[in-house]
């Protein structure tokens, strides 16, 4: 059932993984998918071209969302494509940084922040008038942001400010009849997971997890569809687990 066609999709950071996923999993439901990227063009042009050979509508934008003002940028080049209206809102893109307490760096820091949270609160900012009764934001969280996992503070932080944009933007949207949530994820097989490819990380993965195998970009994929269709119609300001049963 295409339950989004006729839609209009921004997919961030669709150039790879979760964003990859989502995009043709958005499109996959009937929407027009904008696919962002920061610098892997070759990629996002890869992602339009599958959808297109599925018969769906797909274009490529990109935007260094680490600056200040590539949010903005991001979301006058969207307006130029759509007009004057976008049904959905993946504000995937994202940075992860491992380092310990003692390791990590005011530039480390504040990287995180700008890409993780000041980049999807500007868009979103942005993206307001064109965003209409019946349009959805999905956030992307973690589980880190609910749990200790390895030495992950200052993103595990930049993630716990998504769950709380969730429910103030929720609440402030609400009457517009536009819905917020956000996805959390546990350890998924990507590039950014790269330890799961080594035996020690699977293992450890599969350690925290009631389900016993490791996340795809599609399990994620799904579940930030459904949120964004209007399936979903009556979920508002919450933070959804994709996590296979992580640290229960």
């Amino acid at each position: 059932m295409n339950s989004l066609t006729g839609k209009t999709a921004l997919v961030t950071g669709a150039s790879r993984g979760i964003g990859r996923a989502t995009a043709l999993a958005l499109a996959a439901a009937g929407a027009q998918v904008l696919v962002h990227y920061g610098s892997s063009e070759k990629e996002a042009a890869e992602v339009v071209d599958e959808i297109r050979r599925a018969g769906g509508k797909a274009e490529k934008i990109a935007a260094d969302l680490r600056t200040q003002d590539g949010p903005h940028q991001l979301a006058e080049r969207v307006r130029t494509i759509i007009g004057g209206r976008l049904d959905v809102l993946v504000a995937n893109a994202g940075i992860a940084r491992v380092a310990s307490i003692e390791e990590t760096t005011v530039e480390d820091f504040d990287a995180l922040f700008a890409v993780n949270v000041r980049a999807p609160f500007f868009l979103v900012q942005q993206l307001l008038p064109a965003l209409c009764k019946g349009s959805s934001i999905v956030l992307l969280s973690s589980l880190a942001a609910h749990a200790s996992v390895g030495t992950l503070s200052a993103y595990s932080a930049t993630k716990g400010a998504i769950d709380t944009l969730a429910k103030h933007w929720a609440a402030a949207l609400g009457p517009r009849g536009i819905r917020v949530n956000a996805v959390a994820p546990g350890v998924v097989d990507t590039e950014m997971s790269s330890f799961t490819k080594t035996d020690a990380g699977r293992d450890a993965t599969l350690g925290m997890q009631a389900l016993q195998r490791l996340a795809q970009p599609e399990d994620i994929a799904n579940a930030i569809a459904f949120l964004s269709s209007d399936q979903a119609r009556w979920i508002t300001g919450d933070t959804l687990r994709v996590d296979g049963g992580s640290k229960l």
